[in-house]
């Protein structure tokens, strides 16, 4: 039987910044994400951990080499079609969870939906409104953002990454914000919804107890991956 195409790929990534004075970050990085995965990226700060990401999430653009999602070169891609390529094949957890403060969870958990489609349609609220359940806060739907405890602010972000059923989520140090209990919650979810749903999922940490609770551990040191292993 065939192996499945990864829904990844990076082929000799790099990254540099400056002209004059030119700053490698990335060296050269092959690495393949598959569907399934729950995929922890560590390395010392400095390490190039987050410009991976960004280039991954389609933030960025490398210097040299090739990003290839779900089969399609990004790097032939104008920014309308990789706009529209991460809105479809990603979602987005940060340590500082980006949430709007004047809306409501259950409207921040729609919004990307709503971007997307243009208004508000009745299976876009109930798929918010079921994330949400999901995650705990059926009684908090109509809190703002504001106030919603940091926890609690960190599921609504890992709900709304959810919504528009992503192939991949790329988390940002998703506990790095948090108490030992809430960022324990936060964990369980994303082993939960890895689980159940298939999500693969990307999760930069310093946390070797995060780490540790991921399948695969790939670990960078100066611009490269320097050990990509399973854990346990």
């Amino acid at each position: 039987m065939a192996e499945e195409p990864a829904l990844v790929r990076l082929e000799g990534l790099t990254k540099t910044y400056g002209e004059r004075v030119v700053t490698p970050v990335l060296r050269g990085i092959d690495l393949e994400i598959h569907s399934m995965d729950l995929c922890a990226l560590t390395g010392p700060s400095g390490s190039g951990k987050t410009t991976l990401l960004n280039l991954i999430g389609l933030l960025d653009r490398p210097t040299t080499g090739r990003v290839v999602i779900e089969g399609t070169d990004t790097g032939a891609l104008d920014d309308e079609a990789r706009t529209a390529l991460r809105g479809r094949a990603l979602g987005f957890v940060f340590q500082f969870h980006h949430l709007l403060p004047a809306f409501s969870a259950l409207e921040n958990v729609m919004m990307p939906l709503i971007a997307r489609h243009g208004r508000k349609k009745a299976w876009i609220r109930e798929k918010a409104e079921h994330l949400l359940e999901e995650v705990g806060l059926a009684e908090r739907m109509t809190y703002r953002a504001t106030d919603l405890s940091g926890g609690q602010q960190q599921r609504v972000a890992i709900a709304r990454a959810l919504v528009a059923d992503p192939a991949l989520v790329l988390a940002d140090e998703p506990t790095g914000n948090l108490d030992t209990q809430s960022g324990e919650q936060v964990l369980e979810m994303v082993r939960d919804f890895n689980r159940r749903l298939g999500t693969a999922f990307l999760v930069v940490t310093h946390d070797d107890h995060v780490a540790s609770a991921c399948d695969r551990i790939v670990h960078m040191v100066d611009g490269l991956v320097d050990s990509d292993r399973r854990s346990g």
